[in-house]
């Protein structure tokens, strides 16, 4: 018994420091007040069971300020409020064993209390951290609703010059909109579980809308279906040029250009069939054949920006190998461009994208800058790509529009 005793003594001494939060762990330690003094084992127990209570008290407050205010909304089965409800009865125990000089019990009981404490109040920190995450995750989601909502927007002013009902879209944007602001008020009052139901009832909100929107969107590309057909034939030319050009230059090199043929064909099929329709004046019926062939045009296209990327890629491989000509010429064409901007604002033209895009071009440069700096070249590579991404759309825009 006695071999037993002097083992849990000495536990009690390894152990309390490191279940006690480290702030509780260094004040008050009276450890070194008794060094040099010989005890026997009765007087040791009653000193080490003493400084377990003190050090156990202090525990239960600061658990009692964290889960306390919050014990109403925890459901009963909770890791927490579990473990926080046997802290609280082991340490009852403890102190009660303590006045009743059962010391030896009563460090034992201590050390389970801390014990519960601890589970506890590492289950509250681990609470708080899925709390935060799933916070983060709505605002990010409401944000890019309210990204769409601009969309929306836009779509019922075009479609109400077309002279388009869009009150059915306007009642759904509107209920939308205040069920994404429900779920914000939530967040701001720190209601995360409210948040996390609301959201979801303005996501049911947002398919509804989804729903009308495309409707609206079918009637108003009905009633411009000239000029999405004309746009469609130029940008077609363009695409079908590039990649037929890519084509010989893979085949001369001895690649597998099989798909990209394959891709060509099937959208120049659907280009003649639309061309002849509008060389008729048929523009709703070359509409409808786009629409019922939009699977092979979209795959044409995103083969094309491929082959796009894959030449700015190869641009910037060969601007790179001169890193202090590339930024003078980049910075020459954010310049110009800001200015050829400048000018279109003046002359009336809505320049809000394009100057968006430049500011991105602008700080991508700089972040690459940044990273080059850090030797980091890859990294710095990426932004250096999106820079120039963002150049040739500013560029494409402006030369629209002079």
């Amino acid at each position: 018994m006695k071999g037993m005793k002097g083992f849990a003594l000495a536990l009690a001494m390894l152990l309390a420091g490191s279940i006690l939060p480290l702030g509780l762990a260094e004040s008050n330690n009276t450890t070194g007040s008794y060094t040099g003094v010989a005890m026997d084992n009765s007087t040791r127990e009653m000193v080490i069971a003493g400084q377990l209570i003190d050090q156990l008290q202090r525990l239960s407050k600061f658990a009692e300020d964290k889960i306390e205010p919050i014990k109403d909304k925890l459901p009963e089965n909770s890791t927490i409020l579990t473990h926080y409800e046997l802290a609280e009865d082991y340490k009852e125990k403890a102190v009660s064993e303590y006045e009743a000089g059962d010391y030896y019990n009563s460090i034992l009981d201590s050390l389970t209390a801390m014990h519960h404490y601890r589970v506890a109040l590492s289950a509250l920190k681990e609470a708080k951290e899925r709390v935060q995450d799933i916070r983060e995750r709505i605002k990010m989601k409401i944000e890019r609703m309210t990204e769409y909502f601009r969309f929306v927007e836009k779509t019922i002013r075009l479609a109400e010059n077309q002279g388009i009902d869009v009150s059915n879209l306007t009642a759904l944007y509107n209920e939308a909109k205040d069920a994404c602001k429900v779920v914000l008020d939530d967040l701001k009052a720190g209601d995360y579980e409210k948040a996390k139901a609301d959201y979801e009832a303005a996501k049911e909100k947002k398919a509804l809308l989804d729903e009308e929107l495309r409707k609206v969107r079918e009637e108003l590309a009905y009633a411009n279906a000239d000029k999405i057909v004309k746009d469609f034939l130029i940008k077609g030319e363009k695409g079908m040029e590039i990649a037929q050009k890519a084509i010989e230059v893979g085949e001369e090199k001895g690649y597998d250009v099989t798909e990209l043929q394959e891709r060509l064909d099937a959208f120049s099929e659907v280009y003649d069939q639309v061309e002849a329709l509008a060389d008729e004046g048929k523009w709703e019926d070359a509409l409808t054949l786009m629409k019922d062939n939009r699977e092979s045009i979209v795959e044409f296209h995103r083969a094309v920006k491929l082959i796009l990327r894959k030449i700015r890629e190869r641009e910037l491989d060969e601007k790179l190998k001169d890193i202090r000509a590339f930024l003078r010429e980049m910075n020459s064409r954010i310049h110009k461009d800001a200015k050829a901007l400048r000018e279109l604002k003046r002359r009336g033209v809505d320049t809000t994208r394009a100057e968006v895009q430049l500011k991105v071009a602008a700080q991508e440069l700089r972040v690459g800058v940044a990273l080059l700096r850090a030797k980091k070249p890859l990294q710095a590579k990426a932004h250096f790509a999106i820079a120039l991404e963002m150049l040739h759309k500013v560029d494409k825009f402006i030369l629209v529009h002079s």
